[in-house]
């Protein structure tokens, strides 16, 4: 059986991605990375490119303090994640920064990277609007250095954030500057890069997926974000990026339970894309943007948080179990007797 994914004709998209072909369900779940493919750049943030060394050479990333009981995952390489989705408003911002968050909270070192230049908005959402003062953009130009355009996070020191957007001009960001920025950062021992994509697969979405080695796509249970997903996983295929998961964003059970809203196991054969967890709709969302504090930094966590929780641990690689949205206060002894069954 093979899955194949038909990419429209357009010139924008023809121009920057390759047809597919058809690739093997196997091939596609197992392959975990695309072929690094070093690339010239005019623009040297490092002296060294990252991709151009070879792997026994490579800086292993350093583990951050982790205050649970349970230490963080050994990690050999790090990990470069783009979370996309096509469509706009379905909640790839939220779901970068929560899941961001989430992962810093387990000990690793996380760099979150706003790519949406001139709408930047994930500074909002983790409360740093005021303590930008340089971004990317000043970056290329030469205006400052990395370390003074990444802004760490006061609740967790071992998560920063770089926003890409400028206010003056828009400025002609390449491929290769993009890979350039996350290999430089990941020389400064950041384990986890995980980028926020815009909207639409115009030069910015191509910009922002070319560095990733993985991708999270994000949809709700609507046939409009369903469609852009699927066409978003088609070009994600086309570049190279087999390793791709799904997160089902706003889910509402009762609409679910009514018949008028597809559910997640819906979605998810349609899409035909591993699931990395579903998230239901809360009013809380909307509390904590006001605020600048994502779900999971909440004292009395939302189901929502902690199914961002729960996907962010099997993210890294920890089994963790699916929030039941229509029962979810159900226990551990029935979640083992139903999984025994």
């Amino acid at each position: 059986m093979y899955a194949s994914r038909s990419l429209c004709t357009a010139k924008s998209a023809a121009s920057v991605c390759p047809v597919p072909r058809s690739v093997p369900v196997a091939q596609v779940r197992s392959f975990s990375q695309r072929q690094l493919q070093a690339s010239p750049s005019s623009v040297c943030l490092w002296p060294t490119s990252y991709r151009s060394l070879p792997l026994e050479q490579r800086r292993p990333v350093s583990v951050a303090s982790f205050s649970d009981n349970e230490q963080p995952m050994e990690m050999t390489e790090a990990r470069i994640i783009v979370v996309t989705s096509g469509k706009g408003g379905v909640g790839k911002t939220t779901s970068s920064a929560n899941l961001g968050m989430s992962i810093a909270r387990l000990g690793y070192k996380v760099a979150l990277i706003d790519a949406d230049i001139g709408l930047r908005n994930l500074d909002l959402l983790l409360g740093l609007e005021n303590r930008i003062l340089y971004t990317a953009i000043d970056i290329l130009e030469g205006e400052c250095r990395l370390d003074q355009a990444l802004i760490r996070d006061k609740r967790w020191k071992n998560l920063s954030l770089l926003s890409m957007s400028r206010n003056r001009q828009r400025y002609n960001v390449t491929r290769a500057h993009m890979e350039e920025i996350t290999d430089s950062i990941i020389q400064l021992g950041y384990q986890f890069v995980i980028l926020d994509c815009p909207a639409g697969i115009d030069v910015g979405f191509i910009n922002a997926i070319s560095p990733a080695k993985e991708a999270l796509i994000v949809t709700t249970p609507e046939i409009t974000s369903i469609r852009d997903a699927d066409r978003v996983a088609g070009l994600l295929e086309a570049n190279g990026i087999y390793n791709v998961k799904l997160l089902v964003n706003r889910v509402r059970p009762e609409m679910i339970q009514k018949n008028d809203m597809m559910s997640v196991k819906d979605v998810q054969e349609m899409l035909g894309i591993p699931l990395l967890g579903a998230i239901p709709e809360d009013q809380q969302v909307i509390v904590s943007t006001n605020r600048g504090e994502p779900l999971v930094l909440q004292k009395k966590l939302t189901l929502s948080g902690i199914a961002f929780e729960n996907a962010a641990r099997r993210l890294i690689g920890r089994q963790d179990y699916f929030v039941d949205l229509n029962n979810p206060n159900k226990g551990l002894f029935q979640k083992i007797t139903e999984l025994w069954n």
